[in-house]
């Protein structure tokens, strides 16, 4: 098929799996929303731990979490779909009822809900991602992950929105905000079951080659021919190694964490700015995901994914030598920070874009589950890793900090093309 220049939001709402699986993904999201952001919040209020022991809890979590992903790639290659979808949901409730369950200054029973809440928020992403790459195909998919990537940030935001408002409650309104989440989670779970979805076990989608021998003619859609063409994959085939790819990847997500961590640390102790400013990058961050998420990725649709990635570390690196500069300018860096931020943001959207559909164009079929599984590890080593290497680097001025994220994500990009 001709590349996508057109946004259709029934065809996408379809491609994405559905309406029940969207409105699945939405509460998901929402329950999320509520309280992720004060996790670290919940453990220190609620349960009157130590700020350090609420922090190392929560990281060992999702650093262990992230040795569920081999088991959840197999179990995606035997065919599963929206039952892997429905089982990470159904973790996460486990995890909220161990953190509801908890007494206080058990750290312990802590660790062990952030763990189940953190194997669920790993599996999740390559489940989802593999769930679409069965329902849609060719550049009509990378619009169905752009558009889930949206409406998953649309919740996010509404969903901590909600929960900073109730925050005046105290301990009861987290604890209230915990049991919420867990119905929401439960109920996510129940409507992505509900979608029976199932992929046959290393079969191929019929004619997705020819619709990506188009005018996009970069080597991932030759990959994605070649072994989509074909009535069946190889199901002992092995995944593709992508060393360059996963290497970059883990540079790339720092991005992610940039509006959360970075730009916060740099306009409280570098700038002595006003709290307000990081909540304002934060807000214009989720809606610039919201509103151009999906028109971004339709448009670069033209390109090369390949191509669109690395473009998106030139972006970031622009973004970053930005900040370098703004931090410079005395009482007019905090706007500067600012209006830096949305360039940020568009490299963030263009990789979020391209990024997970270049690894789904590039998996055999047979192995697309252990394709996306080792992304995801990438994915969140490169969550986990972020926040201790940008605080360390923080301190060290600024040219310590973004003059290096700049080379690394220049030197992500020309790996990624080469």
């Amino acid at each position: 098929m001709a590349t996508t220049t057109k946004i259709r939001p029934r065809a996408l709402v379809r491609a994405s799996g559905g309406p029940r699986y969207a409105v699945a993904l939405a509460v998901d999201a929402l329950g999320t929303g509520l309280l992720r952001p004060f996790l670290l919040l919940y453990g220190v209020t609620v349960l009157r731990l130590s700020a350090p022991a609420t922090g190392v809890a929560m990281t060992v979590g999702i650093v262990v979490g992230l040795v569920c992903m081999p088991a959840v790639g197999r179990w995606l290659d035997r065919g599963a779909r929206s039952t892997v979808v429905a089982a990470s949901m159904l973790v996460r409730v486990f995890g909220v009822a161990l953190l509801l369950a908890t007494p206080a200054g058990h750290v312990w029973l802590f660790g062990a809900a952030a763990l189940f809440l953190g194997i669920g928020n790993q599996a999740w992403p390559a489940a989802h991602a593999a769930l679409v790459a069965t329902v849609a195909h060719g550049r009509e998919r990378d619009g169905a992950l752009a558009a889930s990537r949206a409406l998953r940030n649309a919740g996010l935001g509404v969903g901590a929105l909600i929960a900073t408002v109730c925050l005046a409650g105290g301990t009861t309104a987290l604890q209230a905000l915990a049991g919420v989440t867990g119905l929401a989670y439960l109920a996510a779970a129940a409507l992505a079951w509900s979608v029976r979805l199932h992929a046959r076990p290393a079969a191929a989608p019929t004619g997705d080659g020819a619709e990506e021998s188009g005018r996009d003619g970069g080597a991932e859609d030759k990959a994605e021919e070649s072994g989509k063409g074909s009535a069946k994959g190889k199901a002992d085939e092995p995944a593709p190694r992508m060393p360059a790819l996963l290497a970059a990847n883990v540079i790339y997500v720092f991005c992610l964490n940039v509006p959360e961590i970075a730009l916060p640390l740099v306009l409280v102790t570098q700038l002595h700015a006003s709290p307000v400013w990081s909540a304002a990058i934060f807000v214009a961050n989720t809606v610039l995901v919201v509103t151009l998420q999906v028109p971004v990725t339709v448009a670069l649709s033209r390109f090369p994914r390949r191509t669109v990635l690395a473009f998106s570390g030139v972006v970031l690196a622009v973004s970053y030598l930005g900040f370098l500069a703004a931090t410079s300018l005395g009482a007019l860096g905090a706007p500067a920070v600012a209006a830096v931020s949305v360039v940020c943001t568009i490299g963030e959207i263009i990789y979020a874009g391209s990024a997970t559909a270049l690894v789904t164009a590039l998996a055999p079929p047979g192995v697309l589950g252990r394709t996306l599984a080792r992304f995801e590890l990438s994915t969140g080593f490169g969550l986990a890793v972020s926040p201790a290497v940008i605080t360390a680097l923080a301190p060290h001025g600024p040219a310590a900090l973004w003059g290096s994220l700049t080379a690394a994500t220049l030197l992500s990009a020309f790996a990624v093309t080469a």
